[in-house]
């Protein structure tokens, strides 16, 4: 089964320290009508909640109060409640719907309210940590256990890269992380500007590349590029200083490899198709589809 791809241009890389973005720009397809997670939590269209008093931890609860449909994306950050979690799968939720959504814990030490919802931290995964994610969702998806997460695995990620980057957190709170290198982030993002007309980005650190998202239109990657690379600029922190650095014939053999990949149709969380599939070189892609249009594409690349 194929997944139907743009026709991907890889653009020249913006450079900061360690780590490069390339952009990809595509002709446009048309796109899909939706509102980003960030911007309909913050306008009060969107409610993520606990499923219950008690709470679970791999599922949250998403009431889609207004009339467009919203898209979460796979590794996103949401912060409050019992414990902050991240996305596992990228999922579009219907407009005026209400629904569960599978998430991975990434605060081990909390499990008290701290708010009755949740609120956008405005960060993504690490590409390890997205790795981890990417994969054992896979795995799950591909055993009919639904986009369940390897937990003691996601734990075990956000407590070493604290670790190796010297972060405390009273709760192994990932967004301790990120508070604890804020500036450093800051500094890079604004580095790294968005590049009119992008559709995607290709982030690498040293000479490998690491992951690529590709969306359906270029008003969506404007909107999540900062919150993309906060994850990535994390990565290269920790990443020992190398002279050889990805360029674009790198980027463009991960882009073209999707397109041979051995797809295999999921049972999409909300609206649309959802498909997943994984390389021999060890890569894991994930594409979220609503009538034939890509929503949201993603590799993150084995080590």
């Amino acid at each position: 089964m194929a997944v139907a791809f743009p026709e991907v241009r890889v653009g020249e890389p913006i450079r900061c320290d360690g780590l490069a973005v390339f952009p990809l720009f595509a002709e446009p397809s048309g796109g899909v009508d939706y509102a980003l997670s960030d911007e309909a939590i913050s306008e009060g269209s969107v409610i993520v909640e606990e499923v219950s008093e008690s709470g679970s931890v791999p599922d949250l609860s998403v009431e889609n109060k207004g009339d467009l449909r919203v898209l979460f994306l796979e590794g996103e950050e949401l912060i409050g409640a019992k414990q902050n979690r991240i996305l596992n799968t990228s999922v579009l939720v219907a407009a005026r719907t209400k629904t569960n959504i599978p998430v991975s814990c990434v605060e081990q030490g909390r499990w008290g309210y701290r708010s009755r919802s949740f609120g956008s931290s405005g960060s993504h995964s690490p590409s390890k940590l997205r790795y981890a994610l990417k994969a054992s969702v896979t795995r799950s998806v591909r055993a009919k256990r639904g986009h369940r997460s390897d937990q003691g695995e996601v734990w075990e990620e956000v407590e070493r890269q604290q670790s190796s980057l010297g972060a405390f957190s009273g709760t192994s709170a990932m967004s301790d992380t990120f508070i604890a290198h804020r500036q450093r982030v800051e500094d890079a993002q604004e580095k790294l500007q968005y590049v009119e007309g992008a559709i995607g980005a290709a982030v690498a650190v040293g000479g490998k590349v690491i992951s690529c998202d590709l969306f359906d239109k270029p008003a969506t990657c404007q909107k999540v590029w900062k919150r993309l690379l906060s994850g990535a600029v994390l990565d290269a922190l920790e990443a020992v200083a190398e002279e050889k650095q990805a360029g674009a014939a790198d980027v463009e053999r991960v882009v073209k490899g999707l397109v041979s990949l051995p797809w295999e149709p999921a049972d999409p969380v909300g609206e649309g198709e959802e498909y997943r599939a994984s390389s021999e070189g060890g890569d894991y892609a994930s594409a979220l589809v609503l009538n034939d249009v890509l929503v949201h594409g993603s590799v993150v690349c084995g080590v």
